[in-house]
């Protein structure tokens, strides 16, 4: 399959295109923690209306994940992309546009593009660099990361400069860049290989103890990255820092998250037991939300690029896991439209439901203290989905892992 398909288009392009669809899956999310002050002055939302900016998309994320095979099978995979940017572009640039509620309305929109983007993108590594996979994960995912963290940088500033409407919808620029490159591929579009039934293979998925693990590690890391990335700047600004060192304090977050997606599968990509990572990801990331609930100072500093570090490595490890544990493109794609379906739901509740306790409890300790738990289900479910094994999808069952390169 790796070769037919490099007669399709050029690894070099390929690659290119991965990269460019990357960078789309985080920026437009990341732009709004360091907006939350300017958004709320300028609406009059409250705290969990605003939670819902973040959390919409991992709605979306969550209910069309696993539906993202019907559009591939109808587009192909090329096409898919295109769906993907096509949608990310357009509720971007929509929500930077009075009235209000268009700023619901393209949040929902570009969380189905960022949806379909994200489970196709460990369907185009396991397809199009299956001797790779290590490296190829550790290449998107970090591009994620960097999307984010310039998303999160300049955020505050080009609000500053022309409005925080502007600073929204800035973000549709990377996706129509993307869009260049996406498009003529899709004139040569492949399809995955549709032999058996998008439900029965999601039926039987249902069953594999080790796929529901993945899926649940999806979720609860996904919902503390979530949760960082829309409230991270006020509890920076309730310790004392200014809105300016606040957003540059979560790019230096996301900034730290990118070194943790590039290193993290590398790593974990060179052995068949992960479960190892899995635990010192999880000590580490107890001893930053420790520091944060101290906060000040060096030590938030420390606490906030060392927690950014592990969600990053995280992220990465999760995207691993969904090609690491399959045997084949198809295989992947449906594991991770499954996993990235049922951890967004998880995920989604992250962002509202800190702004709810927080609201509930005049404080951070209280929303600290929820984050801590949700570590601790995260190691447990880690654990699991980290040892070696094998999502067969038509029995359910873990069997030996597949061989891949490390590299």
């Amino acid at each position: 399959m790796a070769s037919t398909s490099r007669k399709t288009a050029g690894p070099a392009l390929l690659a290119l295109g991965v990269v460019l669809l990357a960078i789309n899956l985080r920026s437009a999310l990341a732009s709004v923690g360091p907006l939350v002050p300017d958004i709320r002055a300028a609406t009059g939302l409250a705290n969990p209306s605003i939670g819902l900016l973040t959390a919409l998309p991992l709605l979306a994320f969550g209910l069309l994940s696993a539906f993202t095979s019907i559009v591939t099978r109808r587009l192909g995979i090329e096409g898919g992309v295109v769906l993907a940017l096509s949608l990310v572009a357009a509720g971007t640039f929509a929500r930077g546009i009075p009235p209000q509620a268009l700023l619901f309305g393209g949040t929902i929109l570009l969380g189905v593009g960022i949806a379909l983007g994200n489970v196709l993108l460990p369907a185009l590594a396991k397809l199009y660099f299956p001797d790779r996979t290590g490296s190829m994960t550790s290449l998107y995912s970090s591009v994620m990361g960097l999307g984010a963290t310039a998303a999160a940088g300049v955020s505050a500033p080009l609000a500053a400069s022309f409005g925080w409407r502007v600073a929204l919808s800035v973000w549709a620029v990377p996706a129509l860049v993307a869009l260049g490159v996406w498009i003529p591929l899709a004139r040569r579009r492949r399809r995955l290989d549709t032999s058996a039934p998008g439900p029965s293979r999601l039926r039987a998925l249902g069953g594999s103890g080790l796929a529901w693990q993945i899926a649940l590690f999806m979720g609860f890391q996904s919902l503390t990255f979530y949760v960082m990335l829309a409230w991270m700047p006020d509890l920076l600004r309730s310790q004392g820092f200014g809105a300016a060192a606040a957003g540059g304090l979560l790019a230096l977050s996301q900034a730290a998250g990118v070194l943790g997606t590039a290193a993290v599968p590398l790593w974990a990509g060179s052995m068949e037991d992960q479960r190892r990572i899995v635990w010192i990801l999880g000590i580490l990331e107890a001893g930053s939300l420790a520091g944060l609930f101290v906060g000040g100072g060096a030590l938030a500093i420390a606490s906030v690029a060392v927690l950014g570090f592990v969600l990053g490595g995280t992220f990465g490890l999760a995207l691993l896991l969904l090609v690491l544990r399959t045997a084949d493109a198809h295989t992947a794609g449906e594991l991770s439209g499954m996993a990235q379906s049922i951890g967004y739901l998880i995920a989604a509740a992250g962002p509202t439901v800190f702004g709810l306790i927080h609201d509930l409890s005049g404080g951070w300790t209280v929303p600290l203290v929820f984050l801590a738990a949700v570590l601790v289900a995260k190691v447990g479910v880690g654990v699991g989905a980290g040892r070696p094994g094998c999502v067969l999808p038509m029995q359910g069952d873990p069997g030996p892992a597949p061989r891949t390169s490390p590299r």
